[in-house]
């Protein structure tokens, strides 16, 4: 059994087969043959050797003539391994005795002397691994053909192992085959986290290299709860995670026939609750759950699925089946939020050696202008079909804001000219995600009608913490007394001066937090759909006053872990069963 630590980014306890998606998506399963097929395998494995020779000595000759035999020799050495006869000799009886496919053999195989080489030291014994890794590319290359499965085309319950997976892979994943999924790079906060939340499957990221410990059939568990992978797990700890299983299911049973009942404390304090989105066909989970409308849009979703940036008549669209799908419920949609290398056929900035300081979101619109009022027009346009607000992300200063409003102002007049109706009376918030915007919220209310609190983004900053950093990520925390004091700070500026202040980061939709941050001044919260039974149960399960005594308390404290103790514990006090 190897347990590996990573970033809990999708609550939750998945146990399955492990499926290895390299980042050539192979998909390598545990496939055993019927006896009377094996026969015609181990002619498939002679044939996919051969060609895969064939196409390696070719690239020795080529190499060869053009720099010579000393630079071929890299390739020599892979034509012996490839044709080696114990390596034949293996897969033949992995594949005859054991009945495991070709594919699957030679993944099990090579994995495992790649393993070896791994575990010595010295970069030669590393080359030598990733000599191993090209000749099984090179062979699955020739055992798959056509037959290579993607990402959208499972057809059975898995659990999805990756070096990484895109925003637009994660959000193909299918909940119904996909019951969990592993990176080895990644961090809280990242575009494939929030879409793994938004798809209510466990998620581990940022474990760092385990690939090769693990082969395609095996059973593993996802502790999502805890950023916690375990690999061949034995009977013990099996056992022990499919109880917790079975008990996430006795809640979610229970948190059902919360739906229809109202977000009210037992103070009588009605809570709003919103769904955040990144598709148009999320509302409709939204609306399962109760929403009472959308808080957070997250339109970059629409450059991030395709190759080309996406036209006027293309956000349109989108933004119209929201509206419309939400029937009369308000939708705040935040304008693009990305840095330059997310954009297809887009110029990279020059020098960009940290993102997250760099030219992105507001900034990035400002510099950008065309492409900010494309956007801005097609929201205009959508304004018709239903109430909608319109915010901007990664404010840092008042001019940005004014700036931004300039844009729209003129998105509008080239709308009136052009006889295009649109809603004039829309509401321009902006989020409150960097610590410049709390200090200066006093000017920042006379500029905006109202204020969400990204807190994704307000703890990095706050903390000066790379959330994809996994040597870092222990210090990314909502919990720390700084962050909690910033937060306090928006609401009671933003109430004094009669501005709605709402959060939309994923700290609102962790049921740990709910308590503080009602006591913080907070009454609408904006979270991932699959969040808001656990929200609106916490919230049926105090009053007012008790929440503004667990804020007081955690303000005086000086530790994120002094905070965690206490907010873990009143949330046990209330509801026992509740996982934290």
């Amino acid at each position: 059994m190897q347990r590996l630590q990573g970033i809990a980014v999708s609550p939750g306890v998945a146990i399955g087969e492990a499926v290895i998606f390299g980042n050539e998506g192979f998909r390598i399963a545990r496939r055993f043959l019927p006896r009377e097929a094996v026969n015609a395998e181990l002619r498939r494995l002679d044939e996919a050797i051969a060609a895969a020779a064939k196409e390696i000595d070719l690239n020795r000759q080529r190499v060869a003539e053009q720099l010579g035999d000393d630079y071929a020799a890299i390739f020599s050495a892979h034509l012996q391994m490839l044709t080696d006869r114990k390596l034949r000799e293996e897969l033949e009886q992995m594949i005859r005795d054991r009945h495991y496919s070709p594919e699957y053999s030679v993944s099990r195989a090579l994995r495992r002397y790649a393993k070896v080489f791994l575990s010595l030291q010295g970069d030669t014994m590393a080359e030598r691994a990733n000599d191993i890794f090209d000749i099984e590319k090179r062979l699955l290359r020739h055992l798959l053909g056509q037959r290579r499965e993607g990402l959208g085309e499972l057809s059975s319950e898995v659990l999805i192992l990756a070096h990484n997976l895109t925003p637009s892979e994660t959000a193909n994943l299918n909940p119904k085959f996909v019951k969990g999924f592993v990176t080895e790079t990644g961090g809280p906060g990242s575009h494939t986290a929030i879409v793994a939340e938004a798809l209510d499957i466990p998620a581990v990221v940022g474990t760092g290299p385990f690939l090769t410990e693990v082969s395609g059939g095996e059973t593993v568990i996802i502790d999502g709860d805890n950023g916690l992978v375990i690999l061949q797990p034995d009977e013990e700890t099996l056992a022990r995670y499919r109880h917790e299983v079975d008990e996430h299911r006795q809640l979610a049973a229970k948190l059902e026939t919360l739906r229809d009942l109202p977000p009210v404390t037992l103070d009588g304090q009605h809570i709003t609750l919103l769904g955040n989105i990144e598709f148009p066909a999320e509302v409709e989970q939204c609306l399962a759950r109760g929403a009472e409308g959308v808080g957070l849009y997250r339109t970059e979703f629409l450059y991030l699925m395709r190759d080309i940036q996406p036209s006027e008549d293309d956000h349109h669209a989108a933004y119209r089946e929201v509206i419309e799908a939400l029937g009369g419920l308000p939708v705040i949609m935040r304008t693009l939020d990305l840095g330059a290398d997310k954009i297809p056929n887009f110029p990279m900035p020059d020098d960009e050696r940290n993102p997250f300081l760099g030219l992105r979101s507001i900034r990035l619109a400002l510099k950008h202008v065309e492409m900010f009022r494309t956007q801005l027009r097609a929201m205009l346009r959508a304004s018709t079909a239903g109430p909608l607000k319109i915010m901007f992300p990664l404010i840092s200063n008042v001019l940005e804001l004014r700036r931004a409003k300039m844009v729209l102002s003129d998105a509008m007049e080239d709308l009136e000219e052009e006889g295009i109706p649109f809603s004039r009376d829309i509401e321009v918030g902006m989020m409150v995600e960097v610590p410049s915007a709390v200090v200066m919220m006093d000017h920042f209310v006379e500029e905006a009608d109202f204020f969400s609190i990204g807190t994704n983004d307000l703890i990095q900053y706050t903390l000066a913490v790379d959330r994809s950093n996994k040597d870092v990520a222990s210090l990314y925390t909502g919990s720390d007394p700084a962050v909690l004091r910033l937060i306090k700070m928006a609401i009671d500026s933003a109430g004094q001066h009669g501005r709605p202040i709402s959060m939309c980061g994923q700290m609102c939709g962790n049921p740990m937090y709910t308590m503080v941050l009602l006591g913080l001044g907070l009454r609408t919260l904006s979270i991932v759909p699959a969040a808001i039974p656990e929200i609106k149960r916490v919230c049926r399960s105090v009053t007012i006053p008790q929440c503004e005594e667990v804020a007081a308390r955690v303000l005086s404290l000086e530790s994120a872990r002094d905070v965690r103790t206490v907010l873990r514990e009143e949330l046990l006090k209330i509801l026992p069963d509740q996982p934290v």
